[in-house]
């Protein structure tokens, strides 16, 4: 049977994970500014790869925020018209048979699919809350696309439209999208940075 693997809440201690974001918080703020800089227009990949997975934890956090947000939002929170997003689930034998460009496109592919569903649910509600997270998930989305780059993968050129594309599905709902946004960060995402040759190469 093939090892197939969802991404549901995480159970940590509570007590422990305060700690230590009130320790780590200064350095993770530095990273984040840095890289929130090469997400510049015109400006080159970092010298040396961006391998600290907190960077994407963080981005992970702000789009369960959104989520939380848009569940709690009443009015003013729809989307206008169903939208093409990825599948999240991953069936780790298939994933692995992939070789890298093949796992950094369909990433890429993602990405590319969600920053364009979520421009449209920018446009598509009228809560000033939901506005700001929004907001925020695109940027974050702009700042995952340089990490990959600073790991030294290839420019993703998107398709003309996204009719046909392979492992895709509609969502006709917001709340629907955002969970798919929090889970592809979760499971695709996090599998391709943890295991980018760069970052290996990085730790050795």
């Amino acid at each position: 049977m093939a090892n197939r693997r969802t991404y549901g809440p995480n159970r940590e201690d509570p007590v422990r994970g305060s700690a230590d974001t009130a320790m780590e918080f200064p350095r993770l703020l530095a990273l984040l500014l840095i890289v929130l800089e090469w997400t510049r227009p015109g400006l080159p990949s970092p010298l040396r790869p961006i391998c600290d997975l907190r960077v994407l934890n963080h981005f992970i956090k702000e789009a369960r925020d959104a989520e939380v947000a848009m569940k709690s939002c009443r009015e003013g929170c729809s989307l206008s018209e169903s939208v093409t997003v990825p599948q999240t689930t991953v069936d780790l034998d298939v994933w692995e048979k992939k070789n890298a460009l093949e796992q950094a496109q369909e990433v890429q592919t993602g990405l590319w699919l969600l920053q364009q569903a979520l421009s449209l649910l920018r446009t598509s509600v009228s809560n000033t809350e939901l506005h700001s997270h929004i907001d925020t998930s695109i940027r974050n989305l702009l700042s995952i696309n340089a990490v990959l780059r600073s790991l030294n993968i290839q420019e993703y050129t998107p398709p003309a439209s996204a009719v046909g594309l392979e492992g895709t599905w509609r969502a006709s709902s917001a709340t629907d999208l955002l969970q798919v946004h929090v889970n592809f960060l979760r499971g695709k995402v996090h599998l391709l940075l943890s295991n980018a040759q760069a970052c290996q190469q990085d730790v050795s």
